[in-house]
């Protein structure tokens, strides 16, 4: 309670919303800034999505205010106009009308008066699509906000593993330290909680190379030392495994292993130490294939942060983003989604992902994975398509049955025949699946 307290104070006093100061030490306290910045706009605040437990709202202190910024002298120009369409739409997560508006000259990189920019709000806010965006337009990577603070400070104090791992493979300063002496881990474990976002951060932080042992501020309190004090056993775990682990004399096997195994924190030390993250076992499996194949997704999401393949194929022609359809595991398959997988990637059958999990009946993949714009009609080599394969291979039952249903839901063509002609309705009729017969409208 006192952390919300302190936070919500910092807010009502103007400092800016997106990184709000952390609790601190009695004898920790920040040399004021030259002049607060004031809050983002109520407009501004509005689009921003909920904020995570860590911090507070920014609308709680300023949906009165009816301007980020106080009414120009002059009336703005035509880029500041640009400029600020382009934060709105930062703000908002509209990707499609930032690009646009890039494209007509806004700036990823000017500021409000708040020290906002659209390429600061996407690290903040965890908008990754919207980071990749600023960050091929000419983000400045290392740009600071109104504490001083990189993006990788602000991704990292609101648990964004994603762009905390896009932001360590684009290149920002890993270790800056903000104008109140913390680094991201600082801020990861300061305003973080022991949710499995932020345990993730802390591994791809760690994993990306970042100091981990620097004391903080005025307070000279390590990141374990305030892990400790906190009592968030998961963050501790990780930053213990991460600070005592030995480098391995072989990184690339041990990241292999770690993986097949589902040992996130034996794979955090082995990249740290330098792995390959697209290294290769004998049979061509990649650490990301190999944790995909064994639904470990813990060590799945540290390795797509950091921006492992999701499409290296095997010698199987099997991928991290092809399995998922076998295994059936929805989380895998979110987390992989991250990373844009090609969905058009074929396995050794000519399939898509879709089809082997029509085969073995896999109802809570196929109900996700049909709005992932996969092509749920796509015929494999042996002439069947998803549907096909849910009534031929299937065993009719009640999750065959589910499967079909959500196919039909999803609008596949129904009338597509396999390579002797016949449909799924005819196929479901030979073998007596009356259930699949009526869902098919025979």
């Amino acid at each position: 309670m006192g952390l919300r307290l302190l936070m919500v104070g910092a807010l009502v006093m103007g400092l800016a919303a997106c990184t709000p100061e952390p609790e601190r030490g009695a004898d920790e306290t920040p040399s004021a800034p030259a002049s607060p910045s004031p809050a983002p706009s109520a407009s501004a605040s509005a689009a921003s999505p909920s904020p995570t437990a860590a911090e507070p709202s920014p609308s709680a202190t300023t949906s009165a205010a009816p301007s980020a910024s106080p009414s120009p002298a002059a009336p703005a120009t035509p880029q500041e106009e640009l400029d600020q369409l382009l934060r709105d739409a930062a703000w908002a997560n509209d990707v499609a009308k930032a690009r646009e508006l890039v494209l007509q000259g806004a700036d990823v990189n000017a500021k409000d008066s708040t020290q906002q920019s659209a390429y600061l709000v996407a690290t903040s806010e965890g908008y990754g699509d919207l980071l990749d965006l600023t960050l091929v337009n000419g983000a400045l990577i290392d740009d600071k906000d109104s504490w001083n603070g990189t993006g990788l400070i602000r991704a990292a104090e609101r648990g964004h593993w994603l762009v905390v791992g896009k932001l360590l493979e684009a290149g920002i300063d890993r270790d800056h330290v903000n104008r109140i002496g913390y680094q991201a881990i600082h801020e990861s474990i300061w305003l973080g909680e022991d949710t499995p976002d932020y345990v993730t951060t802390v591994r791809v932080l760690a994993a990306g190379g970042v100091q981990l042992d620097r004391p903080s501020g005025q307070q000279g309190l390590t990141p374990l030392q305030k892990v400790e004090q906190r009592g968030h056993a998961g963050q501790e775990a990780a930053l213990t495994a991460a600070l005592n682990g030995q480098s391995p004399a072989d990184p690339d096997g041990t990241l292999l292993q770690a993986a097949a195994d589902g040992d996130a924190d034996a794979a955090v030390v082995a990249i740290r130490a330098g792995a390959d993250l697209e290294a290769r076992d004998e049979r061509q499996r990649t650490p990301l294939l190999l944790a995909s194949a064994n639904d470990h997704v813990e060590v799945a999401r540290v390795l797509v942060a950091l921006g492992a393949n999701p499409d290296a194929l095997d010698n199987r022609s099997d991928t991290p983003w092809l399995v998922t359809g076998v295994t059936g595991s929805v989380e895998m398959g979110k987390t992989l989604l991250l990373a844009h997988p090609d969905l058009t990637i074929r396995n050794r059958f000519g399939g898509l992902s879709p089809i082997p999990a029509g085969e073995r009946g896999h109802v809570e993949y196929m109900q996700w994975v049909v709005g992932t714009g996969v092509d749920l009609d796509h015929v494999n080599d042996l002439g069947w398509t998803a549907l096909l394969e849910a009534v031929i291979l299937g065993d009719g039952g009640p999750r065959h049955q589910q499967v079909v249903q959500i196919l039909v839901d999803a609008g596949v063509d129904t009338s597509i025949p396999d390579d002797d002609g016949v449909t799924a309705l005819e196929h479901a009729r030979r073998r007596g699946y009356s259930e699949i017969v009526a869902i098919l409208g025979g």
